[in-house]
């Protein structure tokens, strides 16, 4: 069976298409396209924007992918679109798109939660069987295991996901949103030297991020002042470097320690970083050193897979499909605010 998944909750167009065996085994990735908006340094990207981004790209991204697959139209069993969570209007632009083509094709919709996207394409690519799952993206920071046919959330951002806490910082910063925000504070951050003091807020199994953002933005705006400042320890000049490193440092431990309660709660040795931030090579090496402390491993995958994209929306598209999931075009909708835990996993014992 093969299916097409579009994605476009954020400011990532994706286009993948994908099989899965007849008999089981591993899927097959036919094609997995990307496109992404990039607002200048210092800004966001806006809905509308993104909206219109979206709508610009959608049928040049799918006409490639089908190319690149070497598919046609009457080749795909279902076409999947993520029904949320996300940005309202760049939802909007992709669920439209997956509507034009469930009539153009005369196909069956399948509505994907965009986080169980993210998750069933880990948990293809590494292999790891039954993990505590570590979601984190500009979106969405939450700690999730499975049970009974549910992902279930067992800690979460309170305010603002960690995702957006980078990419809010590097607005502060003023540096390059291409390729991503994220990606370019991690680097800063390999330069730092420095761990400065900032609010760790761990409340249970839940997180804050909004209060170590605004601590962070203050000691940017008293550098950018005074920038002969030094470290009060080792009276070295304090850089823009030694900030991204020690708010990676900072929000990192907080994931950390709450993944590893969550290992602890359910007795899983093994742990899987998913979305954009889950990329971050720094967040992958601590998380690695927890799960080796006991006894277990840390399963990730490359930008491929972490980043958005639609062979996720494809992947776990399928998987209902096959359970005999469809979405009716009446109900082909799309909501900002879809839990993970809403979603019945019917393919999962």
């Amino acid at each position: 069976m093969i299916a097409i998944g579009l994605e476009g909750s954020a400011n990532k167009l994706g286009v993948g298409l994908i099989r899965h065996p007849p008999k089981g085994g591993p899927a097959q990735i036919l094609a997995n396209i990307r496109h992404t908006y990039n607002s200048p340094p210092g800004e966001g990207f806006l809905p509308k924007d993104t909206a219109k981004h979206h709508r610009s790209w959608v049928v040049n991204l799918v006409k490639q992918a089908l190319k690149e697959a070497g598919v046609s139209a009457a080749d795909v069993d279902c076409i999947c679109y993520t029904k949320g969570p996300g940005m309202g209007a760049p939802l909007q632009s992709a669920a439209i798109a997956a509507r034009m083509l469930s009539l153009l094709w005369d196909k069956p919709l399948v509505g994907v939660n965009h986080c169980v996207g993210h998750i069933e394409m880990g948990r293809e690519i590494t292999g790891a069987n039954n993990p505590v799952v570590l979601y984190v993206s500009g979106g969405n920071t939450q700690v999730i295991a499975y049970a009974e046919q549910r992902y279930r959330i067992f800690g979460e951002a309170l305010d603002i996901a960690v995702g957006n806490c980078l990419d809010r910082f590097a607005r502060t910063l003023e540096i390059p949103n291409d390729p991503a925000p994220g990606y370019n504070i991690e680097q800063l951050a390999k330069k730092g030297k420095h761990l400065l003091d900032l609010p760790y807020t761990v409340k249970g199994m839940d997180c804050s991020f909004s209060g170590i953002l605004a601590s962070i933005d203050v000691l940017a705006a008293q550098l950018k002042a005074n920038p002969n400042q030094t470290d009060a320890l080792t009276g070295e000049p304090i850089t823009a470097a030694d900030l991204c490193f020690s708010l990676q440092e900072t929000v990192f431990a907080m994931l950390v320690e709450i993944t590893e309660r969550a290992m602890a709660h359910v007795g899983s040795n093994q742990v899987l970083v998913v979305g954009g931030v889950g990329c971050n090579e720094r967040l992958q090496e601590m998380m690695g050193l927890m799960a080796k402390d006991r006894g277990g491993s840390v399963y990730a995958t490359d930008e491929r897979f972490c980043i958005d994209n639609g062979i996720m929306i494809a992947h776990a598209g399928l998987l209902a499909y096959r359970t005999g999931c469809q979405t009716a075009l009446n109900d082909s909708t799309c909501t900002q605010r879809y839990r993970t835990d809403e979603v019945l996993v019917k393919w999962r014992d």
